[in-house]
């Protein structure tokens, strides 16, 4: 399934428009409201979405890719280094006003989609998508990460301000939970069971869907849709998936919050499955 894309190029000015008019709406407390990205406050994930945008216009447009990572020996040094990375920039970005970020974040927008929407979807992508498992991910991947990057953030900023309903509809949130159910195989990688054994996967309610996974040899092979004699069935309602894929909920917290019927303990891997890098 992984080489069956996900469109997502064309939303992302749907989904920048949303962001301008919440940020234009936000009283001058709402700003230091609390979010579910640990640290950081409402200003603090825009300030992060600006970041993305100048990243991205800078490195497709520029081809400037601004400060060299340290040597790279595996994920974990990779998160590090986007963790100082975003860091940074959030610190840096406390001493500018909630209306010039915005106003910043309106005019970046347009520039980033621009980029994205100008790379071929079958050519190698720059950057993996590494929470996928992959070393090398074509553009449509990356595409579709970089839109389950805006998507996600954005939904931090109006859960800390009770506004999430506008992006939880089939046309947004489908696109999202779909992209990141490719990282479905990678978390399950270290699970063994016989051949031929199914995992169901469901996203509970009209913008959700169903996945499953198909023991084939020693991997797991994602397919859409549901399947018959399934081991384990997963069903989770959106608000708690998109939550619990970029470290928003914990497994165990998720776990009261998820229906899974068969073996249990096969089902709850898919728990583990985390879909942000940092």
């Amino acid at each position: 399934m992984q080489s069956v894309p996900v469109p997502t190029a064309h939303l992302f000015p749907v989904l920048d428009q949303h962001l301008i008019t919440l940020l234009r709406s936000l009283q001058p407390a709402d700003w230091n409201r609390p979010t579910l990205a640990r640290q950081w406050t409402v200003k603090d994930i825009a300030a992060h979405l600006l970041d993305g945008n100048i990243r991205v216009i800078s490195i497709y447009r520029d081809r400037h890719f601004g400060e060299a990572p340290p040597e790279i020996n595996g994920y974990d040094d990779l998160v590090a280094f986007l963790n100082e990375l975003n860091g940074v920039w959030v610190k840096a970005l406390k001493r500018m006003s909630p209306a010039l970020l915005t106003d910043l974040l309106a005019h970046t927008g347009a520039a980033y989609a621009e980029q994205l929407q100008r790379l071929d979807p079958w050519e190698k992508a720059l950057f993996a998508v590494a929470w996928a498992g992959e070393e090398v991910s074509f553009n449509w991947f990356h595409i579709a990460r970089e839109y389950t990057e805006k998507f996600h953030h954005q939904l931090q900023l109006r859960e800390a301000v009770g506004q999430t309903e506008v992006l939880m509809t089939p046309e947004l949130f489908y696109p999202f939970i779909n992209t990141l159910m490719r990282g479905l195989p990678y978390a399950y990688r270290n699970t063994e069971a016989p051949a031929g054994t199914i995992v169901q996967v469901n996203i509970t309610g009209e913008a959700g869907g169903s996945w499953h996974l198909i023991r084939n040899g020693q991997q797991w092979m994602l397919q859409e849709g549901v399947a018959g004699n399934a081991a384990a069935v997963v069903s989770i309602s959106p608000a708690t998936a998109w939550k619990l894929f970029t470290k928003g909920l914990t497994a165990h917290e998720a776990e009261q919050q998820t229906s899974i019927s068969g073996d249990t303990a096969l089902g709850k891997a898919a728990l583990s499955m985390i879909a942000v890098m940092a």
